[in-house]
């Protein structure tokens, strides 16, 4: 029996668990040659993530946009494409709605402006990744490479923007002036006021819904039929008439949109200006994310809440144990994308053995 033998339930959920129980395992290790404790640590992290109610606030905050990035990536691998450009498609979906915001905040109406700076967080993501998509489709230039690429050059042109158009004249932080309060979204604590002061705002319906949207479109149409028959083996799908190569484009630009749309929750949601580095490793999370919730909306949603939950839980644990650095969240991220990526199938031998044994 091998992995594609092997039970959805065993693919879906006891193999993406047990690498995570690996990658925690070995940061426990990590943790314990620091001289602290791993459980004690642990309990400090669920604490500050999970029970808290503003910790779990800031987790879904996290979560919000990491749910679009994994979307970003996930949507790609459905049609065999590995885009890892969801960081700079994120960059331009803030420049577009920076763009909006700074055009029109003065002069539209809440209700109406807030779909225009989606719109436009939208449209720049996708045209940054549209240009990938048509070099791979038409010119047969590898994605994986001229995303990566592309990361680098939308650093550069937003560090370019920012400095030279961007900055109030009087001012050197690099960042854009405030938009008005009209470009704010609405924050959930205004509801909810045990979530405290924190910036979880309605783009995390925005996400759930996106991630809705995403399962109905890849499972149950025909064109998520065909997104898959391309990513499985597209010289089968070219000839069951599929059009690989503008398959490959529209994923890509709807890879790219979905990438951009993170910049709403982080921009119009909490700062409410555009700035340097906003994105944060956002995009890259959106790797580990897709990988470890297999490209399936309810993965993509509890990965995207773990590794909230890491981001925020990370912060009171480096404060709490001062033998923790900060930097012990990327090793966890790096570790939870090694088992759960390059080791996903680690476990899958082990798995089918006992699966045969229950048989005899």
């Amino acid at each position: 029996m091998n992995n594609q033998d092997l039970p959805r339930w065993a693919t879906a959920f006891v193999m993406p668990l047990l690498n995570l129980l690996s990658a925690l395992l070995v940061t426990a290790l990590v943790i314990h040659m620091l001289g602290e404790s791993p459980t004690e640590s642990l309990a400090i992290l669920v604490n500050s993530a999970v029970v808290n109610p503003e910790g779990l606030s800031y987790t879904l905050f996290y979560a919000s946009t990491f749910i679009f990035t994994g979307l970003a990536v996930s949507i790609a691998m459905q049609a065999g494409l590995f885009n890892i450009g969801a960081e700079g498609q994120m960059y331009l979906g803030g420049l577009g709605l920076t763009l909006a915001m700074l055009a029109f905040d003065s002069s539209l109406p809440a209700w109406a402006l807030i779909p225009v700076g989606v719109l436009g967080a939208a449209l720049f993501g996708g045209l940054w990744a549209f240009l990938p998509g048509y070099l791979q489709a038409k010119r047969g230039s590898h994605v994986v490479v001229t995303t990566i690429m592309f990361n680098f050059i939308a650093a550069s042109l937003m560090n370019f923007v920012i400095v030279k158009y961007m900055i109030p004249d009087g001012e050197q932080n690099p960042a854009s002036r405030l938009f008005t309060e009209a470009a704010e979204l609405p924050r959930l604590n205004q509801w909810f006021p045990i979530l405290g002061e924190t910036p979880l705002n309605i783009s995390f319906f925005l996400a759930i819904l996106a991630l809705a949207v995403y399962g109905v479109m890849t499972t149950r149409s025909s064109w998520g039929f065909k997104v898959r028959a391309t990513g499985l083996n597209k010289h089968a799908a070219h000839y069951a008439g599929i059009h690989i190569s503008k398959m490959i484009i529209v994923v890509m630009l709807i890879s790219g949109a979905l990438a951009g749309l993170g910049a709403v929750n982080s921009v119009m949601g909490s700062t409410h200006y555009l700035s340097l580095n906003f994105v944060g490793g956002a995009g890259f999370i959106g790797i580990a994310i897709a990988l470890m919730g297999r490209q399936h909306p309810v993965g993509i949603f509890l990965s995207a809440v773990l590794f909230g939950a890491l981001t925020q839980g990370g912060f009171d644990l480096s404060l709490e144990k001062q033998n923790i650095p900060p930097e012990t969240v990327i090793l966890i991220q790096g570790l939870i994308i090694l088992f759960c990526g390059a080791m996903e199938n680690l476990y899958a031998p082990v798995i089918a053995k006992m699966l045969n044994l229950k048989k005899k």
